[in-house]
Formats: structure tokens, C-alpha cells, sequence
């Protein structure tokens, strides 16, 4: 019965220490990466300023080839003026944009 009580306790504390430590860990500031430039506070993409791997991530619909025609049509027409602008992109139709539309911002 000793043992079984003994047991119990050290189990206990092992997992509260374990607990302790991830949320220790959970807690840490992680080094801002390149993509926090690019998702904005509110979880928004600007179109004007996410690179093709971020569209890629973020966006519902758009894998590596329709993020690269996001990024090339910017680079040859300029920044987005309107969200709606994206139609333009070859391979973006209205469901992926309407899929999207709330993710999106151009600021």
C-alpha cells in the first residue's frame, strides 16, 4: 500500500513538473520571423507585401503555382488596389477569392 501510495505521488509530481516546464516553454518569446511582416495583427495577408510560400500557406485553394502568378502579377502591375484586383491573376476565379476574401487585406 506504502509503495502504491508512493508511486502515485511521484507520478504526480513528475507530470505537474512536466506541465510546469511545457508551459514554461509555451510562454517564451520566439524570434520574430520573416513572415510576421507579412500576416498582419488581425491575421490578415497583404497582397502587397506576402511572399509566394506565405500566399501558398495561407490562402485556401492556392498552392505553390497560383501564389507564384499572386507574386508575378504584382511585380508586373503593381500593388493590389482592391482584393477584387486578384481575379485578374490567371487561376484565381471567384471561389477561391470568396473562399478567402476575410484572410485578405491590401495595406
Amino acid at each position: 500500500m506504502y509503495k502504491r501510495y508512493l508511486s502515485s505521488l511521484l507520478c504526480a509530481v513528475l507530470t505537474a513538473a512536466t506541465l510546469s516546464v511545457s508551459a514554461a516553454e509555451a510562454t517564451k518569446t520566439a524570434p520574430a520571423k520573416p513572415d510576421a511582416v507579412q500576416v498582419a495583427e488581425v491575421g490578415k495577408i497583404n497582397l502587397n507585401t506576402a511572399d509566394a510560400p506565405t500566399l501558398q500557406r495561407e490562402l485556401s485553394g492556392v498552392g505553390e503555382i497560383k501564389a507564384k502568378a499572386i507574386v508575378a502579377y504584382r511585380d508586373a502591375h503593381g500593388a493590389f488596389a482592391t482584393v477584387d484586383e486578384l481575379l485578374e491573376v490567371k487561376g484565381i476565379g471567384e471561389s477561391i477569392l470568396e473562399k478567402n476574401r476575410d484572410k485578405l487585406s491590401i495595406n
